[in-house]
């Protein structure tokens, strides 16, 4: 392995201590079969926050904080586990939840500036996500990007969610669970070489901090340098995370959680396609200025966050909990981007592509703290907990927008040779965004195996927005009432079926003709489902039937040129089916099928009847990991399809994006404390649109992108 060196020994910051410490390490263990220690709060085997068994696990807190088993929560939940993590290694959270049923992941192409993916059909982009149960969305272009090697596990909640959470989509959300420190010493580093030079080193590390084993603490810190298939483009992270836990006893416990990363990514890039926005004559863009983008992209972001999970029971049946983050992002976002086949004076031009610089300096801070109140008891003769919560979180982006269209670039000369001035200033505000909440959730657990879960809330959102260039202030009020209901039945002998009904609401920024206010959009899904826990364990299949629908969406008003009104509605129908967990010994994974009847059934733009835009009507993947045994033990190949159906790339329906079939590849060896991994997503290298628009072309999907890592554990 002395290639390793000759990669990454001259890399700077981490590298220099990794290098010594991965290369030069003592083996400190000494058998033939890598054993590495499970990563467990103190006093327990699994949690609802801990990384699973394998490709299961059997506690979320995510449909219900009060923390259940995830067979008692009466909505689909699917949990990306530490194990499938680990076998997947993938570098974003988008790649992480590519093969989730129910999830597309990167609709928007090669987009390094956020995690992008859709749930049942629903395109979330980053207002989804959620980190330890908290508000981790996208501000204007400030998304809080998660690095994979800083997480535990992630939980995809299915469905409407706006009981616990407040303001949210229809789809539902994704719950990323941080790492956390642990009571026992374990290191684990990282060297890892990829595509497009990219070079990286990782460290995770923690341990007990006294005598008394009541301080553990933990420190992630990971360094890349590299970039995509664009020529010119970045793909560098720096990160630092640290945990520090007390627990002076069973009943008291405080965790505390912070962490810096700053970086410098690529956004995507949408260019025309020949014969669909110009003449097939023309021939197709030549691939040097497909695989390029101008210099004076660039997407530069730099975020600090710091926050703490505490817990102290009074009793047996008495819990508080309280979490809380302050994070805070700044960003520099340039972007030379295709805006259509047109002169600068908007004059169609078949020949001519035109190109709009756009600069976004911004400032995005959010604080969010949730509070819960847990009693535990009988009531009816069940096991009843009652949780009840207050929320509260403030958003605030201070930022200005500038924007110019004067680039125009010859199709049959295409190149970004060009310098490209400061565009002007159209926009310079700072915008707040206040939420509150209240809410009740009640789960009862009865002795025949059947559980029921309700619960309530009461949401207040206020949003303001002080305009610098006008000397104006705006503010807008929405409040919301939000209900669910829910039950699961273990029937004992492995079958648990389940039903619920659940309700959302987001929150529509705005005024119609009129000037009254935006009313938030509504949804709501009913949803049927059957779980199939056998008794051996070690494996979950699933199934779910679902009817989500979104209304009060904004459409355009047909009496009023760019005006909008709320008459807009959707609903997506569907089945999806899971199954995942170990299927033998030596052979785990997760396979899974996604149908959707994607529909808008009311809209002013003419689209009403047509099929909503990025949905695939099939969808399909399997990740498969073997782990050999004999003389073979120690190798270990995991492999991986997924498949994306035929979408439209417009709510209109009138453009098409062909369905694509690619392939991943993991294969990896294990010998004392040390592991080489090889890695390769799309490993066919194929060519393919993630979508397409009436207006702007095609975003491509990411290529074949192959990583060599060695790690060790001790």
């Amino acid at each position: 392995m002395s290639f390793f060196p000759t990669l990454h020994c001259r890399r700077p910051r981490l590298a220099l201590v990794l290098c010594g410490t991965i290369l030069g390490a003592p083996a400190l263990a000494q058998t033939t079969e890598v054993e590495f220690p499970p990563i467990v709060l103190k006093g327990q085997v699994e949690t609802a926050v801990s990384g699973g068994t394998g490709y299961t696990a059997e506690l979320t807190a995510t449909g219900i904080k009060s923390g259940v088993p995830l067979t008692e929560v009466p909505q689909s939940v699917s949990v990306v586990t530490a194990q499938e993590l680990a076998d997947r290694d993938p570098v974003q959270i988008e790649d992480a939840l590519a093969y989730s049923v129910g999830v597309t992941a990167s609709p928007w192409g090669v987009d390094d500036r956020y995690d992008q993916f859709l749930i049942r059909g629903f395109d979330l982009g980053t207002s989804g996500i959620f980190r330890d149960g908290l508000t981790n969305k996208v501000q204007n272009f400030s998304g809080y990007k998660i690095d994979p090697f800083m997480v535990e596990r992630i939980d995809v909640l299915k469905g409407p969610a706006s009981v616990l959470y407040g303001a949210n989509d229809a789809a539902g959300m994704v719950n990323i669970i941080s790492k956390r420190p642990v009571f026992e010493r374990f290191t684990e580093a990282r060297l890892a070489y990829g595509s497009h030079n990219t070079r990286e080193a990782g460290l995770d590390t923690g341990g007990v901090l006294d005598a008394a084993g009541t301080l553990a603490w933990r420190l992630t810190a990971l360094s890349r340098e590299g970039a995509n298939a664009v020529k010119g483009s970045q793909d560098d992270r720096d990160l630092l995370a640290l945990g520090l836990t007390w627990a002076p006893s069973d009943a008291t416990s405080i965790t505390f959680l912070g962490h810096y990363q700053k970086d410098n990514l690529a956004p995507n890039s949408f260019l025309p396609v020949a014969g669909e926005d110009y003449d097939a004559a023309l021939g197709d863009l030549p691939e040097s200025f497909v695989n390029s983008q101008s210099p004076f992209n660039r997407f530069a972001t730099e975020q600090v966050s710091f926050g703490w999970q505490a817990e102290h029971a009074f009793s047996e049946n008495l819990t508080l909990r309280q979490n809380s983050r302050y994070a805070k992002q700044r960003t520099e976002y340039r972007h030379l981007y295709f805006n259509g086949m047109i002169q600068p004076d908007y004059t169609p031009d078949p020949d001519t592509m035109n190109f709009a610089a756009f600069v976004v300096p911004e400032e995005a801070t959010t604080i969010a703290t949730d509070t819960q109140l847990e009693y535990r008891s009988s009531f009816g003769g069940a096991e009843s907990t009652l949780l009840i919560g207050a929320d509260i979180s403030r958003q605030v982006l201070d930022g200005t927008a500038a924007w110019s269209n004067p680039y125009s670039i010859d199709i049959g000369n295409p190149n970004f040779d060009f310098p490209v001035a400061m565009p002007s200033v159209y926009s310079d505000r700072k915008a707040t965004v206040d939420q509150k909440g209240l809410y009740v959730q009640e789960h009862l657990r009865f002795a025949n195996g059947v559980t029921v879960t309700g619960g309530v809330r009461r949401s207040w959102n206020e949003n303001e927005v002080e305009d610098n260039l006008t000397g104006t202030t705006s503010r807008q009020k929405d409040n919301a009432t939000t209900a669910m209901l829910g039950a699961t039945w273990d029937l004992g002998n492995g079958f648990i079926p389940y039903a619920s009904y659940t309700e959302s609401f987001t929150v529509n920024i705005g005024t119609d003709f009129a000037g009254d206010m935006f009313a938030p959009t509504e949804g709501r899904q009913y949803e049927l489902g059957l779980r199939y826990v056998p008794d051996a364990g070690g494996l979950q299949y699933s199934a779910a039937l679902f009817d989500t629908e979104k209304s009060n969406m904004l459409t355009a008003d047909p009496d009023h040129t760019g005006y909008s009104v709320q008459t807009g509605e959707v609903r997506h129908r569907g089945l999806e089916l899971e199954a995942r967990g170990a299927f033998s010994e030596q052979l785990s994974g997760v396979v899974n099928y996604t149908y959707l009847d994607a529909e808008i059934t009311r809209s002013n733009d003419g689209d009403q009847g047509n099929r909503t835009a990025r949905v695939p009507e099939h969808q399909a993947s399997a990740w498969l990991q073997y782990a050999f045994a004999g003389r073979m033990e120690g190798f270990s190949l995991g492999a991986g399809v997924r498949y994306v159906g035929e979408t439209f790339g417009d709510n209109g329906n009138t453009r098409r994006v062909d369905d694509f079939l690619l392939a991943d590849l993991s294969l990896r060896y294990e010998k004392d404390n040390y592991a080489v991994t090889l890695g390769a997503t799309n490993l066919f290298d194929k060519d393919y649109f993630s979508t397409c628009d009436t207006s702007v072309g095609c975003v491509r999907g990411e290529g074949r992108e192959v990583t060599l890592s060695l790690s060790t554990r001790f």
